[in-house]
């Protein structure tokens, strides 16, 4: 199973971006798929999970600001952030745990770069 992450970038304080996560390979079904992110010098942290039936968890430091969302017929989740904050910053990953013919796994994503700065 491969997880490919884009729409990550260079933003302003304020400003928005939407990432996408792509699962494809042997996949039956994709029960709870997510985003984490790591920043510089730190562990990587929970940012949003999504479960198959949308259930949805976040942090605490982006309720009110991102929404996590997916589209199972494409096998992909999304991560719409707004109202961005420098402390925003990080490798934000994608997860999905992921039913195959061979058995259930957890897979992640190789990581796109956010950045908040003026």
């Amino acid at each position: 199973v491969q997880l490919v992450e884009s729409g990550g970038g260079l933003v302003q304080p304020g400003g928005s971006l939407r990432l996408s996560c792509v699962a494809s390979g042997d996949i039956v079904t994709i029960y709870t798929m997510g985003w984490y992110r790591q920043a510089l010098g730190k562990q990587r942290e929970l940012v949003a999970t999504i479960t198959r039936g949308d259930r949805t968890d976040y942090s605490d430091s982006v309720k009110g600001r991102f929404t996590v969302s997916r589209d199972n017929a494409k096998n992909t989740v999304y991560l719409q952030m707004n109202s961005l904050k420098p402390e925003d910053t990080g490798v934000y990953y994608c997860n999905a745990l992921v039913q195959t013919s061979l058995g259930r796994r957890d897979d992640w994503g190789q990581g796109t770069q956010v950045t908040v700065s003026s």
